[in-house]
């Protein structure tokens, strides 16, 4: 079995201080407030504990997974909800925090269902943003980075489950 060449695209030391960034960030505009963080399984996991660790304003949190349809290319847009809320989001300051958004699809279609559910507000940040891949415009007030279309690994997105646990952000070479 051959190994897969990791080109590092963002190194461990601007991830975090872009996370610090975020926090300060969040925490200005969510003053005299809770926020209250969804963190999209599993690869949001990795941002979301930086994230609320730099977020000044009180936090709670919460976990969705969601899964798209489709091939292995690309999403069908269907989106089913593997693992739900643990608890109501009605009235609260609600934050989607995602690993990565491409198509935009899932995050489309999930906005729309949180919204029903009558929270105070809901905004969206992202660790990587790939702009070019959108197909659903999604609205997003937080981007860690914006990368290009290219595939990435590491603080919590995989290859074939490998790789979630790097430090930083890097180009799996080779795959396409």
């Amino acid at each position: 079995m051959m190994e897969e060449t990791i080109r590092v695209l963002v190194s461990e030391e601007d991830v975090d201080a872009r996370i610090k960034v975020l926090g300060e960030k969040i925490s200005r505009d969510y003053a005299g407030r809770q926020v209250h963080l969804i963190c999209i399984l599993k690869g949001g996991v990795f941002f979301m504990c930086e994230l609320a660790k730099r977020i000044s304003v009180p936090v709670s949190m919460d976990f969705m997974s969601v899964s798209s349809y489709g091939d292995d290319t690309k999403s069908s847009g269907i989106v089913r909800i593997a693992k739900d809320l643990d608890e109501s989001i009605e009235g609260k300051d609600v934050l989607i925090v995602e690993d990565i958004i491409d198509s935009g699809r899932t995050l489309y279609y999930l906005i729309d269902v949180l919204r029903k559910r009558n929270p105070n507000s809901v905004h969206l940040c992202t660790l990587l943003d790939k702009p070019e891949r959108r197909v659903r415009d999604v609205k997003v007030d937080y981007v860690g980075f914006e990368i290009p279309d290219e595939f990435v690994v590491g603080y919590g997105l995989d290859y074939a489950q490998k790789y979630r646990n790097l430090p930083y952000i890097g180009v799996v070479e080779g795959v396409e």
